[in-house]
């Protein structure tokens, strides 16, 4: 009698192949995203020690700053395939920003030791420095964003804008709702001129809606420019409506080129409870509204927004469209660029002949 074995294919169809081979991917991924993330929370946890270490010496032994650059030496003669133990990333370690140990397991294991170094380097004040650490871990900003977002003054511009929420608003929505909003806003990445009107501001923005996107900050769903609204057999066009997936709520954005006036509000109210009446729905909290203006004057803005009672904020926008007078003098031409350059490259050449052994 011949036997014969089974078909292991015929036991299980390409589609539930495909979902198991699916679900062992994404194990795969989450534990390797695990792994890299603890091995991140040891390595800041190293450096954290390794500088309190080197403080607590100093203060007890009497060592002074040259103590540094002998553990740098040594510990890479010891260590040679184990990168930042260079005498500046030791200053790094013993800097006295974070004293409590559990901030640094908690907070900053969370992300790469340089963006520690940028904390260090740009922000004097540690209150700040903790309140970067807390944005880099809800936004997962790169090092590069993270050092742009200190450079345009993020922490003094979030939440300082203009509104009515807390009156228009139901507590805890109206501190939310306060703090999604700059004043003012960077639009650094635009390159319209200062008298551009305001569908060319619009058209900008949806061009760099990437860049767009990371200056309004987290939550915030584009739904579109220009969007329709029919109110009694008539158009309305809103600038842009995005809805924010953290206040459940949609937000309106009224674009101004010019200065704030007192009329602004109404129609901005009007949008709103048309936005609340077509498009809200049960689930959905109080539609807000943000209006953008290139400058305002803020009592005006105050006495404006009193007497309504539609949720609106009121903030101002910069556009870096070209540099400074006072450093345009200061930079240097092509010419010279271009001599620089060749002066570098022979310097270079000079160097690497005088190195090479003679023939």
């Amino acid at each position: 009698m011949v036997f014969t074995m089974p078909n292991q294919t015929s036991l299980f169809s390409e589609s539930n192949y495909a979902d198991f081979l699916d679900g062992l991917k994404q194990r795969i991924r989450t534990a390797q995203v695990q792994a890299h993330l603890a091995v991140n929370q040891e390595l800041v946890l190293l450096y954290w020690q390794i500088g309190r270490e080197i403080l607590q010496r100093q203060k007890l032994e009497g060592w002074g700053s040259k103590v540094v650059e002998r553990l740098a030496k040594d510990l890479k003669r010891e260590f040679p395939d184990m990168r930042g133990f260079s005498r500046s990333n030791l200053m790094y370690m013993r800097a006295e920003a974070w004293p409590e140990e559990q901030i640094v397991q908690e907070v900053l294991g969370q992300f790469p030791w340089y963006h520690n170094i940028a904390l260090l380097e740009k922000l004097k004040s540690r209150e700040q420095r903790l309140w970067y650490t807390h944005e880099i871990v809800n936004n997962g900003w790169s090092r590069n964003v993270l050092v742009h977002q200190i450079e345009s003054n993020l922490y003094e511009r979030k939440g300082s804008a203009i509104s009515n929420f807390e009156r228009t608003l139901p507590h805890p929505q109206s501190d939310l709702a306060q703090q999604i909003i700059k004043s003012p806003y960077n639009f650094d990445f635009l390159t319209i001129s200062n008298d551009a009107h305001e569908r060319e501001l619009e058209r900008s923005l949806i061009v760099h809606i990437r860049d767009f996107h990371m200056e309004l900050g987290l939550g915030f769903s584009f739904m579109g420019s220009q969007y329709p609204l029919v109110v009694s057999n008539k158009e309305y066009r809103l600038d842009l409506l995005f809805y924010h997936v953290h206040l459940h709520c949609y937000v309106i954005i009224d674009l101004k080129m010019g200065e704030f006036i007192p009329e602004y509000p109404g129609k901005m109210g009007f949008y709103i409870a048309a936005v609340d009446n077509m498009l809200r729905s049960d689930r959905d909290d109080p539609t807000i509204g943000i209006i953008l203006c290139k400058s305002k004057e803020k009592t005006i803005v105050e006495f404006a927004l009193q007497g309504n009672q539609q949720p609106i904020g009121v903030s101002t926008y910069q556009i870096q469209s070209q540099l400074p007078e006072n450093f345009q003098d200061k930079l240097p031409t092509i010419e010279q660029l271009e001599m620089e350059i060749s002066s570098v490259v022979e310097d270079i050449e000079d160097n690497d002949n005088s190195t090479r052994p003679n023939s």
